[in-house]
């Protein structure tokens, strides 16, 4: 069973990588662009249709401002880059925000930081891969109202193909993310030339008429139009996501890495800044409709809409626009958006493993986080993020208007706690720096950060006021809980280094009085002899034999045949009265343990080595309760003495050696 398990895992993932190898993992940045900006990237994808469903809610006048509140949303984006320029520089271990907050706010804002990012990265995944669904559905009839199965085996798929490796998994990803760029690009192309001449087709929605909720029948007017601009605005800022797991990822590029991690951040700000621009430009000139309820506040010819009609995203309706005549390119973009949006799942994967391994690290999540799986990857991490992605995308059902409102709260708190460390920490720094030109470039960095700073900060109350209600509070209590979590993981730790602290090294080494050992036996058989072989080879100062009394005629079965072997060892039958086994051992070894508390006290237990799963079932379960219960006992040490029986040959990886009699025999 083993060994079939482990070939289906060597399928899966390929053959372990040394720890030597780490180095050849390294990434390029033609390679490292596609694995960390892959998010942002696909953001055009879905931040364009949050800002158009969002402004529909007013009427059609009100879609006719999406340029702008895109424009607004690259602006962010491009101070946020240019900002994590400099994070890279002055931080480039590849704790990000959390190392930057914690080093300069303290480890509660450093936590806080952790908190938001990990929730956020969660969300990443579960957004993405249910937009991916969504698209899928669209082009595929039979995917409709499957969309949270497809969206898990997607998961599923990704967290695989991250497992082989981030190296691996980024080769793999590079080609269909330069074809997404290309591709959207070309769109972007054809159709501006095609508008300037005048020859480009209106989109399928174009045809449709918008219908303003009751509350918005004068448009974008008084306080409820602000707000929902801001909410627009707010919902576009998806597109920032992604940003920071570069930061994070500074130590997976090959060096010079900061230089790179930096470049890289310069090309995903403008490619992303310009695709989520083009892509509202286009979606004006073609006349594109898109909004959250397509029955209700979509009509035509002042009827709604048919229950059967099936909304396509925007990138859809304007590939079929643009490539019209061509329907061979339409596909193609469509095939590779879907593809893409599955893909930007990947920076989470990077990014979520590395963070848990840093946070492992300083205590605050579980140690099995830190270490890398033997793929190199931090496998542990990468499972983590996918069973969480998989629970919040069945529990939403795939739906990404409800998805899209739990997001972005998380990042926008890192960006701006993280915003605030980097002024604290160059004004720390220009204390101590007497050099002129290095003053001059610190100035100007904190002068990026501060702007930073009030962008993201301004951001994150706009989200906070315009989303809470709409299940942004979830959030927060997701991050809260995990906060808490982590405290009390850390305390945890704390507490135990400290039990274990050799405050008394003469005590430490001191050795007990006496040891006082008993092999449990429930037979005289082949494993009660190995067990009494190696407790007498112990040299214990007081060895017993000990069994508990459940039948009458077994106990003289089991006394007749002991005295018969004239073994060394005294029996001590236990009474149990009520047919127990656990019990009346665990109150022996306790009154032992009682009568001589600086004793220890050794026991012995014979176990059945089996070869397949079902014979376990079968053997061994009193062994395993009484290790359970004794582990709980002060002053006592546990020591199994396996019997390895024939079905279980071929299991230990041991060749050229046979058991006979439960002995390993060489050929």
């Amino acid at each position: 069973m083993s060994d079939i398990a482990d070939v289906a895992k060597r399928l899966l993932l390929g053959r372990p990588v040394r720890s030597d190898r780490l180095g050849s993992t390294l990434l390029p940045k033609r390679i490292a662009l596609p694995v960390f900006a892959s998010d942002a990237l696909s953001s055009v994808a879905y931040a364009p249709d949050e800002i158009l469903l969002t402004l529909a809610v007013a009427g059609l006048a009100a879609t006719t401002i999406s340029p702008w509140v895109g424009l607004g949303v690259v602006v962010v984006l491009l101070v946020v880059v240019a900002s994590y320029r400099q994070n890279v520089h002055a931080y480039p271990s590849g704790g990000g925000d959390y190392e930057v907050a914690t080093t300069n706010l303290g480890p509660k804002a450093g936590l806080g930081v952790a908190s938001a990012l990990l929730v956020d990265y969660v969300l990443t995944v579960a957004v993405s891969i249910s937009s991916a669904s969504q698209y899928a559905s669209s082009a595929i009839p039979a995917l409709r109202g499957h969309e949270s199965t497809a969206a898990v085996v997607a998961v599923v798929l990704l967290t695989v193909i991250n497992l082989r490796g981030v190296r691996e998994s980024g080769t793999f990803f590079a080609i269909p993310t330069y074809c997404f760029m290309a591709l959207i690009g070309l769109m972007v192309v054809v159709g501006s030339v095609r508008y300037f001449a005048g020859t480009l087709p209106q989109a399928e929605s174009a045809q449709f008429e918008l219908v303003p909720a009751a509350a918005f029948d004068q448009g974008l007017t008084g306080i409820a139009g602000a707000f929902l601009l801001a909410r627009a605005f707010a919902s576009g800022c998806a597109a920032l996501t992604g940003v920071e797991a570069i930061s994070n990822g500074v130590p997976a590029f090959k060096k010079p890495k900061s230089r790179n991690a930096a470049t890289t951040l310069a090309l995903l700000g403008g490619i992303s800044a310009t695709m989520v621009l083009s892509i509202l430009l286009l979606a004006q000139a073609t006349g594109v409709h898109y909004a959250e309820d397509p029955h209700t506040q979509l009509t035509l010819n002042g009827q709604p809409l048919p229950e059967g009609y099936n909304q396509h995203p925007t990138i859809g309706q304007l590939a079929e626009a643009v490539f019209q005549g061509f329907p061979v390119a339409f596909y193609a973009v469509s095939a590779i958006t879907g593809l893409i949006l599955v893909l930007a799942a990947n920076t989470a994967f990077n990014g979520f493993p590395v963070l848990g391994s840093i946070l492992a690290k300083d205590g605050f999540l579980p140690r099995q986080l830190h270490t890398r799986g033997d793929r190199l990857a931090f496998s542990n991490g990468i499972i983590t993020l996918a069973v969480a992605a998989i629970v919040l995308i069945v529990a939403f059902d795939a739906e990404v208007t409800r998805l899209i409102q739990l997001y972005i709260v998380g990042v926008f708190v890192s960006f701006t706690l993280s915003q605030l460390g980097m002024i604290k920490h160059w004004t720390r720094e220009l204390r101590t720096e007497p050099d002129p030109a290095s003053r001059v470039r610190m100035k100007r960095s904190r002068v990026i950060n501060a702007v930073g700073f009030g962008c993201t900060s301004v951001v994150l109350v706009i989200v906070l006021i315009t989303k809470f209600t709409h299940g942004a509070w979830i959030t927060l209590c997701a991050m809260g809980v995990l906060f808490v979590l982590m405290r009390g993981i850390h305390m945890h730790y704390d507490r135990v280094r400290d039990e274990l602290a050799l405050d008394d090294v003469a005590s430490a080494r001191a050795l007990p009085s006496r040891v006082h050992a008993i092999v449990l036996v429930s037979k005289v058989h082949k494993p009660t002899m190995r067990a009494l072989a190696y407790a007498r080879a112990s040299r214990p100062s007081q060895l017993e034999a000990v069994t508990v009394g459940v039948d009458q005629d077994d106990v003289a079965d089991l006394t007749r045949q002991w005295e018969a072997l004239d073994l060394p060892v005294p029996l001590r039958v236990l009474d149990s009265p009520f047919r127990e086994i656990s019990r009346p051992i665990l109150k022996y070894v306790r009154s032992v343990r009682r009568e001589s508390p600086r004793d220890l006290v050794v026991v012995y237990i014979p176990e059945y080595v089996v070869g397949h799963w079902w014979e376990q079932l079968l053997h061994n379960q009193s062994a395993l309760r009484l290790k359970g219960r004794l582990l709980f006992t002060p002053g006592v040490v546990v020591a199994s003495v396996p019997w390895q029986l024939a079905s279980s040959e071929g299991q230990t990886g041991l060749e050229g050696e046979s058991y006979v009699d439960g002995r390993l025999r060489r050929f």
